[in-house]
Formats: C-alpha cells, sequence, structure tokens
C-alpha cells in the first residue's frame, strides 16, 4: 500500500498558446482551437470549409505577426505564466498542508495538452484530480469545453480518477480582494484615471440568449471590484473585446468604447481585464498595445493598462484557498 499517496492533485487549465510565434505554429494552434464545437458551434461541414478554406489560409500569418509583437525571450507569455503559477500554487499549497500536493498544467489547446497534465498527475499517484480552469466567469466556449476534454482523454481509460471541477469564480471574495489589490498598486504607481474599464473577452449574443450565463458572471465581478474601490456608477465601465466572426456579439465592444470617451470628455482612462487570469494575446497586444493606438487617435490623452494577476501572491493564495475548498474530504 502507497504511504506517501499525495491526498489530491490539481490539473491546471489554460487556453493554451502556439509553440512558437510562426504562421505554421499558429496555424496548428488556431486549428485546433476552432475546431472545438465549443467555441464554433456552427454547421460542422460549412465550418470545416470556411476554416480550412479560408481561416486557415489567411489568419496564421496575421497572427504571428501580433505574437511576435508581444513573444518573450523565455517563451510565449502566457506559457511562461502558467509555469509561475503551477510552482506557485504547489507552493502555496505545501506550506498549507505540509503536504507535497501535485501541480500540472493542462492546455486546453497546444502543449503540455490536458491528457499530458492528466498523465503526469497519475504517474505521480494521484487518485483525485481537481479540475481548475482558469476561467472566473464560466462560459460554456471555456469551462465547459475544459469538462468535454477531460471527458474525451479518459474515454478510453479504464480506471479512472475521481474528477472534481470548479465552474466558475466570479464573485469569491478573495479573487475581487487581488483584483483590487492590483488596481490600487497600479493607481499608487501611475495615479488614477478618469475612468476604470473593466474588458472581458467577449461571446457571441446567441451564447447568452441561449443560457449561458457570462455576461451575468462578468457584471457581477464588475460590480463587486467597483464596490471594493469604492468608485460611483460614472468611474467604471464593462467592456467586451476580442469579437469574431459576423454575428453579434456581447456589447458594448471595447475598441468602439475606447473610440467613443474622448468624444464624451474621458482623456484618461486605465483598463483591466478580469476575465484573463495571465496575461497573452489578448492582453499584451490587442489591450495593452492596439487600444492604446485607438483610444490617442481617438483624441485621449492617457491610457495605461493594468496586467493580468499573473502569479502575484493575493492570487496564488486565494487559488490555494479555492483548491483547498473543493478539496474537503480528500485525505
Amino acid at each position: 500500500m502507497q504511504t506517501n499517496q499525495p491526498p489530491f492533485g490539481v490539473l491546471l487549465v489554460n487556453l493554451g498558446t502556439p509553440a512558437a510565434p510562426t504562421k505554421t505554429a499558429v496555424r496548428a494552434f488556431l486549428k485546433q482551437f476552432l475546431s472545438d464545437p465549443r467555441v464554433v458551434d456552427v454547421n460542422r461541414v460549412l465550418w470545416w470549409c470556411i476554416l480550412n478554406g479560408i481561416i486557415l489560409n489567411i489568419r496564421p500569418g496575421k497572427v504571428a505577426k501580433l505574437y511576435q509583437s508581444i513573444w518573450w525571450q523565455e517563451g510565449s507569455p502566457l506559457m511562461v505564466i502558467s509555469r509561475k503559477q503551477q510552482q506557485a500554487l504547489q507552493n502555496q499549497l505545501l506550506s498549507r498542508t505540509g503536504l507535497d500536493i501535485p501541480v500540472e498544467l493542462g492546455m486546453s489547446y497546444g502543449e503540455p495538452s490536458l491528457d499530458s497534465g492528466l498523465k503526469a498527475l497519475e504517474a505521480k499517484g494521484v487518485k483525485n484530480v481537481l479540475v481548475l480552469p482558469l476561467y472566473p466567469q464560466y462560459s460554456c466556449s471555456t469551462v465547459a469545453s475544459v469538462v468535454d476534454g477531460v471527458a474525451a482523454m479518459l474515454k478510453s481509460r479504464r480506471n479512472l480518477p475521481e474528477l472534481r471541477f470548479v465552474r466558475d469564480y466570479h464573485d469569491k471574495k478573495g479573487y475581487i480582494a487581488a483584483l483590487a489589490q492590483s488596481v490600487k498598486q497600479h493607481w499608487q504607481q501611475h495615479g488614477q484615471s478618469q475612468k476604470l474599464l473593466l474588458s472581458f473577452h467577449g461571446v457571441p449574443e446567441r451564447y447568452v440568449n441561449e443560457g449561458d450565463p457570462y455576461r451575468d458572471h462578468c457584471y457581477k465581478t464588475a460590480e463587486l471590484l467597483a464596490q471594493e474601490l469604492a468608485l460611483t456608477t460614472e468611474q467604471w465601465m464593462v467592456c467586451f473585446q476580442s469579437r469574431f466572426g459576423k454575428e453579434p456579439w456581447l456589447t458594448p465592444y471595447t475598441d468602439e468604447t475606447l473610440e467613443s470617451l474622448p468624444k464624451q470628455g474621458v482623456k484618461s482612462v486605465d483598463i483591466i481585464s478580469p476575465a484573463f487570469a495571465a496575461d497573452c494575446l489578448e492582453t499584451l497586444e490587442e489591450i495593452s498595445i492596439g487600444g492604446k493606438e485607438t483610444f490617442l487617435h481617438a483624441g485621449g490623452e492617457s491610457y495605461r493598462f493594468v496586467p493580468c494577476l499573473n502569479d502575484d501572491e493575493h492570487h496564488m493564495a486565494f487559488l490555494a484557498d479555492l483548491a483547498l475548498q473543493h478539496a474537503q474530504g480528500w485525505s
């Protein structure tokens, strides 16, 4: 009988990243990502034709250039940060419990895969697996995709681990406190702008109309953060970024908001993306670089990006609390 078997292990999940900022690597990543019916749920035959005949012949080169603009010397920002989060969470769990609780990464798309993460936990004797998707707000296109992916990886196995999933943490006190602390630190260093924009990743409006609670989760996060920061209703607003395709997505759109604010007398903004647990292309390029260009070109004077929580100690302490809460009874 194994006496050193860990009480549980954590599979830390994020979206994933291309292996390199090249057209070939980006094409492989986009093909896997955009083939997921949770992400794009239109007619499969029609979408296969559009994806393989048009999108994968046009977008990879453009997206590769965007990745090149934000790629770090150590590698993909998302992967570098995710590895730091993995180690920080394991250290937090060790300090809380005195036990070496394994934490492995498993990306929905690209490497390390969900399958490799699960196998790494199994190799360490883990029988109880907590799947922790780093998506604070639930969406069928993110969290549900993780559930699908894990189920698919285990489909052919004879001996399954006991599984638990963290569905969301959009309104958890520790998460809101970590966000507030990051904004306060930013203000201490740079001063406070006229308005704080909370830019969440968008989803098609149709998903919400069909029951996805994502928009409600985003607004709840925003309201709680505004309360924690003691902001008036005029000092903050929600917007949605990264829309794709022709159908309506959640509004107001971040780019259109940034373009319109200077005309309304708002010349300085701080912007934060609370739906992202780690900085990535959508924050480092789309928001930090592209958003700034849009705002300043429209007549804005000061634009400041508040980084994601990444491996900040308050963030990692919260994630450790969250993991231990969901792991109760495993010993």
